[in-house]
């Protein structure tokens, strides 16, 4: 049997959900693309009239929304009645690491998937095609198969006579990047059982991308290749990172490094940039997850090798706060230090699992007092980051709720003067381009000196830093350079 797949619905309006379903609405016209979300308030931004507050920030995600929104792309609450209308339903929820219970702190909590498959399975109608598009753990298909076919014979939905298949299709977007990754993907995979549903999909995905880039797998294969990709990305950022501490113990360039081997086919460039560490919410978890397969398919070795690559970004984060702190003469306590950039990376206001979180909880921890900029990060966002909640009454500022004298305030500023202004050094944790075009002169005459600039990015141009009597530490290089003379 051939399906037609005329109305599209999916659960979830995240950072995969939205940017997901507004490609597919803008690149087949003659699908209606429903979103829904229990989270009223996120829907409300989806639907917002100013397309530069959508609840997602990428670069082209806008425009499309634009382009598509009210003509066949839809947000909203209506669970029941969207599920009702359509032939193909996307599972696209948040599949957090557990907190309790069997494999807390390793496994996926995959209570939001089966509330899901519990709505899927109690409002559709007729025959309905299920799409894994969570990041999930392998033989969560089972689960959910198993929901959807227990309601075939239950009274609840007993007249609706419904029937479903159960794919997988793995994401594999980048943030920052993921219009362009939807748009132009390297592949895109598609597992399942049953060859009628699985072309159903093609049929979708073939209306912008090409036959040879559509691959067919089994089920299994495919949610194991999407755990496997996130791992291997983390991987290189882990080894990378790790080197890098070596050169600046041997006097060795990680740049230089990087480039060397990089040059190898064999290896290539991708993912080679020594920056503070991976985040996001997909490496952590991913790679957690597989730690916990590993060990629960008897396999401890794989997974202390996997657990290790965690465990060094984990360390490597930890390492850049005390660097700081050993150069401002082993103490911040009192010492402003302006941090710029507190999204996990460039391009997006995502901050889930950043490495700004853990640096600037040491340095809190420390006694610092934070001057934070992100020019898409918004200030409760990094108020939620920091378990930050009660206002300094002094400057309307928020400050840590553990307030001691062990941990001081921070302050959200809304420009990159504003946020150096007094401060004793300056630290720079995401690649916004913004920040490699900083007038180092007029920052030089803002700080208080001896000043450092401790750029965990490489975007900065040494010469143009040192030059204004700015010391001066890059990550991963080992050559010891003069401060120049302060020239204020």
């Amino acid at each position: 049997m051939k399906y037609k797949i005329k109305n599209i619905c999916c659960i979830g309006a995240g950072y995969v959900g939205g940017p997901t379903m507004a490609v597919i609405a803008d690149k087949c016209p003659n699908i209606n693309v429903e979103v829904i979300d229990i989270n009223k308030e996120r829907i409300d931004d989806w639907n917002n009239k100013d397309f530069e507050k959508l609840p997602v920030y990428e670069p082209g995600l806008a425009e499309i929304v634009k382009r598509c929104r009210g003509r066949n792309l839809h947000f909203s609450n209506l669970l029941e009645e969207k599920i009702k209308n359509a032939d193909m339903v996307f599972i696209s929820v948040n599949t957090p690491t557990k907190t309790k219970g069997v494999g807390a702190g390793k496994a996926s909590d995959l209570k939001w998937v089966e509330v899901c498959a519990r709505q899927v399975a109690q409002f559709a109608r007729g025959h309905t095609i299920v799409v894994e598009k969570s990041t999930l753990p392998v033989r969560t298909a089972e689960v959910i198969k198993s929901i959807l076919e227990s309601s075939q014979s239950s009274t609840l939905n007993f007249s609706n006579n419904p029937s479903f298949d159960v794919l997988s299709n793995p994401e594999f977007l980048s943030e920052g990047t993921a219009i362009n990754d939807l748009t132009n993907p390297d592949r895109v995979l598609i597992g399942g059982d049953r060859k009628d549903a699985i072309e159903a999909l093609c049929e979708v995905y073939r209306n912008w991308v090409s036959e040879e880039k559509i691959l067919k797998t089994n089920v299994w294969s495919s949610e194991l290749a999407k755990l496997t990709a996130n791992a291997f990305l983390a991987q290189r950022i882990s080894s990378i990172n790790s080197i890098s501490a070596l050169c600046e113990a041997t006097g060795a360039d990680v740049r230089e490094v990087s480039r060397a081997i990089g040059s190898d086919n064999r290896i290539g460039s991708k993912f080679l940039d020594s920056g503070p560490g991976f985040g996001g919410s997909c490496f952590k978890k991913d790679i957690l997850n597989l730690v916990y397969l590993s060990e629960y398919f008897g396999l401890p070795e794989v997974g202390d090798f996997w657990k290790g690559v965690v465990e060094l970004n984990s360390w490597h984060q930890h390492r850049i706060s005390k660097l700081v702190v050993k150069n401002l003469f082993g103490t911040v306590s009192g010492k402003k230090i302006s941090i710029l950039g507190f999204a996990f990376k460039a391009n997006t206001n995502d901050t889930r699992e950043s490495a700004a979180i853990n640096i600037c909880h040491d340095l809190l921890e420390e006694g610092a007092i934070l001057s934070i900029h992100d020019p898409k990060v918004e200030k409760w966002q990094i108020s939620k980051d920091l378990g930050s909640k009660y206002l300094n009454p002094i400057n309307n500022d928020y400050i840590n709720e553990n307030n001691n004298s062990n941990i001081s305030e921070w302050s959200f500023c809304s420009t990159i003067y504003q946020a150096v202004k007094g401060s004793d050094a300056i630290l720079i944790l995401t690649e916004w381009d913004e920040y490699s075009f900083i007038d180092w002169e007029r920052v030089s005459k803002m700080m208080r000196h001896p000043a450092w600039v401790f750029d965990a990015r490489s975007i900065t141009k040494p010469e143009q830093v040192i030059k204004f009597g700015l010391n001066l530490w890059r990550i991963g290089d080992g050559y010891e350079r003069p401060t120049g003379d302060i020239k204020i």
